[in-house]
């Protein structure tokens, strides 16, 4: 059985300790530690560390009995499933997933102005997505409700509630731009409850500080370099981005982000709005002077170019703690564009006597801009993006470097399908049987006809996708009746079972579809650009939904399109339905809402550098956490320390492992299984987890192992060249552990996959081999160590028993 290989450190006291570090979907204290009574040693509701009540203090009594280290468990899930208001982040889907494009840049060496190119059209591309939803809230609530249905006796009739607004009233909110004031409150509503959301989460995440970083860091290193050389003692190591000492601390950027996305959100109603009544003074022999709504207009422009100068600007500070903030922008630009949206409320409401809503507001244009606009930034986003990669490739970088420009436009996609299906949702129950943009029969217009060719794209876009998919199943049937034999030969087994061998080399053949997912997103981001770019075509040279569009073009093509534009605004609308469902069922179910967490668990581990209405970064939280524990308790009891991480949790624990200062790192060992830290954070995010990276950290601490399995479709090797330093893999472990029944294991045991890492005991004895390397143990007398130090905490070192449990 391999170990870890012995090398020089300093000496120990007795004292050693497991931190377990759960993964994704969490786990309580009690099924950590397996053990029903623990005690909070430190931590709040949110994210604590626990003991079992028994070891409470046993570095200050030497006679505790039980073999291994002290096991503590560190329980993060409530970061991402914590209270009811978990169940809005469904609704910031394509925030998180644009944030996290921000992230998967290519390695970059000495390309600092590429690396800023990059990083600036991101921020864009997720600027485009705070407009585009509430462009889609101003579609619902100004031009549907307020302009059609509100203008249009025959759909207002069937709604009580438009009473005051209706024309038939004749009341003095009867007036159009009376109508649009009013219903700006929806859509500015959003914008606040936005603001809220990010501002609460902004002081309970971005605000956490660490008790390592205390001063300016002083290593050798550039804001945009993927990794820093520190010297000290005559000799450097390499730094990656994570262990700067305010890469978790991202306080500033997002307040500056923040106030740029408000005040856009902002201007974009107040351009609903005033823009609607500055054309009918335009066209129109209104008492009101053109020349306010000129200079309206001229005051948004002004405030739109200093949104996108703030959002273009750099913020990110990663090289010291930044606790400066911009206080000019923060409140004088939603300040102002707040100012603006009330001044073109007023505005609005101007007694326009003459003045009569007809067909539908110029929303066409708007959406269609922002399609295109986002189309060109995810355009050249892809052209930098392969650049970069080019002057330094890895070879297992997703999609050659394509992944971020991938990722960015299904952000935008994602975007679009919210936007058109609640729009077209709303339309179709505001006509009643009618159907909204098909002419005859519709009380009102509907919303633009871009929407509706949008999501008559989808059924071709799911079409498209049905062969690679049969493809991969064919080659995974394949993949599975291939393995058996070498199955078999592995356990060794004499009589062999062929259901158990197809169980088994299913699961592996499975697990390894994992690596098939980049090329399935690359063809699902291309073919959603070019059909994307179709439907704007389609749109603007036609000006009708395609139902109309296609009129006498033959049977088989109108029934097509018809058929398409049918089945695609069922799927849109049934994917708000399901958006719907979660959220209602998440807000009152706990078990509901930590299922959900799950995907939060993966899509917010990186802080908010691109979009601040994205949910929280709980790492900027997680890591400051396990960083001042393992500091804290390092130095007190000059004692030595296995932090343990299972799936999302070797991510985190590796992250705090990269913020411990060298007297601190040399004092704990990293022990990892069922990791993605390599299969899908070093192909997906290569300039923070990738080879540079890794085999920095390999040779910055003195001991580390991660253990894998093939039946796994997450964790899997890390892949450094061992040449360097320690060995690090070990795997995979045999899964199950026996192929049939043996007198040790008298009934069959399950295929665990991913999880229950423990039960096999190479992670005893790795364990142990990392406590042994960090140090001997040396006896003390009880109560002779000044400083509470337990000599005999960690018992036998070879120990095989399992301290906890790390994932549940």
């Amino acid at each position: 059985m391999p170990t870890a290989p012995r090398a020089e450190s300093p000496q120990s006291g007795g004292a050693a300790l497991e931190l377990l570090v759960h993964g994704v979907g969490g786990a309580t204290p009690q099924e950590m530690l397996g053990d029903p009574r623990t005690t909070r040693i430190t931590g709040d509701a949110t994210a604590a560390i626990h003991r079992r009540t028994e070891d409470v203090g046993a570095e200050q009594r030497p006679g505790r009995d039980r073999e291994g280290p002290v096991a503590e468990a560190y329980c993060w899930s409530n970061l991402t499933s914590g209270n009811g208001s978990r169940a809005l982040w469904l609704l910031l889907l394509p925030f998180m997933v644009v944030n996290l494009a921000h992230w998967m840049r290519p390695t970059a060496r000495g390309r600092t102005r590429a690396v800023r190119l990059y990083g600036v059209l991101v921020r864009l591309v997720a600027l485009s997505l705070t407009v585009l939803l509430t462009a889609a809230a101003c579609e619902v609530a100004l031009d549907l409700v307020a302009w059609q249905c509100a203008g249009t006796p025959e759909c207002s009739v069937q709604r009580s509630w438009l009473g005051f607004l209706s024309t038939q009233q004749d009341g003095w909110f009867a007036q159009p731009g009376r109508r649009l004031a009013v219903a700006a409150l929806v859509p500015a509503a959003l914008v606040g409850l936005l603001w809220y959301l990010s501002h609460r989460t902004w002081s309970a995440y971005e605000s956490q500080r660490s008790l390592i970083w205390d001063g300016p860091d002083s290593a050798e290193t550039d804001a945009d370099a993927d990794t820093d050389v520190v010297t000290r003692s005559g000799a450097g190591h390499v730094r990656p981005a994570l262990g700067r000492p305010g890469f978790w601390y991202g306080r500033r950027l997002v307040a500056r982000l923040r106030a740029a996305h408000t005040a856009a959100g902002f201007l974009t109603v107040a351009a609903a709005v005033g823009g609607t009544a500055a054309r009918h003074d335009r066209a129109a022999d209104s008492p009101v002077p053109t020349a306010i709504g000129t200079l309206l207009e001229a005051g948004l422009l002004l405030c739109a170019l200093a949104v996108i100068a703030v959002v273009c600007r750099r913020g990110r500070s990663e090289r010291r703690l930044d606790n400066r903030l911009d206080r000019a922008v923060t409140t004088y630009l939603p300040g102002t564009a707040l100012a603006l949206l009330l001044l073109a409320s007023a505005y609005a409401g101007w007694s326009r006597p003459g003045w009569v809503s007809s067909g539908a507001l110029p929303g066409e244009a708007v959406f269609r801009a922002l399609a295109v606009g986002q189309a060109l930034l995810v355009v050249v986003l892809a052209v930098v993006a392969l650049s970069l990669y080019r002057s330094a490739p890895e070879p297992r970088t997703t999609l050659h470097g394509l992944g971020g420009p991938a990722v960015a436009m299904l952000a935008c996609a994602l975007g679009g399908v919210m936007t058109g299906g609640i729009a077209q949702r709303v339309a179709d129950w505001l006509d009643g049987p009618g159907t909204p943009g098909m002419g005859a029969g519709a009380d009102i217009d509907g919303p633009p006809v871009l929407l509706s060719w949008q999501a008559s794209v989808i059924p071709v876009l799911l079409l498209l996708l049905l062969p690679p998919l049969v493809w991969l199943a064919a080659r995974t049937v394949r993949r599975a009746r291939l393995l058996g034999p070498a199955i078999e030969a592995e356990y060794a087994e004499r009589n062999p079972e062929p259901g158990r061998t197809r169980r088994i080399a299913r699961t592996r053949a499975t697990a390894a579809l994992t690596d098939s997912a980049p090329g399935i997103l690359g063809l699902l981001s291309a073919a959603t650009l070019l059909l994307g770019a179709a439907a704007v075509t389609g749109s603007w040279l036609t000006g009708e939904v395609p139902g109309l569009a296609t009129d006498g073009t033959g049977p088989f093509v109108e029934s097509v399109a018809e058929t398409a534009q049918s089945t695609g605004s069922w799927l849109t609308g049934f994917g708000v339905i399901l958006f719907v469902t979660w959220g209602r069922r998440a807000y009152r179910d706990v078990s509901a809402r930590r299922t959900i967490g799950i995907l939060w668990d993966v899509g917010t581990f990186w802080p908010r550098a691109a979009h601040p209405f994205a949910p929280p970064c709980y790492a900027e939280r997680a890591v400051p956490d396990l960083s001042s524990r393992m500091c804290a308790w390092t130095g007190r009891t000059r004692g030595r320390l296995v932090i343990s991480g299972h799936s999302q949790g070797s991510v985190l624990a590796a992250a705090a492992v990269w913020q411990l200062p060298d007297s601190a790192r040399h004092r704990v060992a990293l022990l990892t299984y069922g990791s993605p830290i390599e299969r899908l954070y070093g192909r997906w995010f290569p300039a923070y987890f990738g080879r540079v990276p890794l085999e920095g950290l390999q040779r910055s601490v003195d001991c580390w192992r991660n253990l894998w399995r093939a039946t796994d479709p997450i964790g899997g090797p890390v892949r450094i060249d061992e040449r360097q330093g320690h060995e690090v893999d070990r795997g995979p472990l045999k899964d199950p552990l026996v192929y049939g029944r043996t007198p040790e294991h008298p009934l069959p045991e399950p295929i665990l996959g991913h999880s229950d890492y423990q039960a096999d005991p190479a992670f005893a004895a790795e364990r142990a081999a990392l406590l042994e390397r960090l140090g001997p143990v040396v006896p003390q007398q009880a109560g002779a160590d000044p400083e509470g130090r337990d000599s005999t905490a960690q018992g036998d070192s070879t120990a095989q028993g399992s301290a906890g449990r790390s994932s549940g």
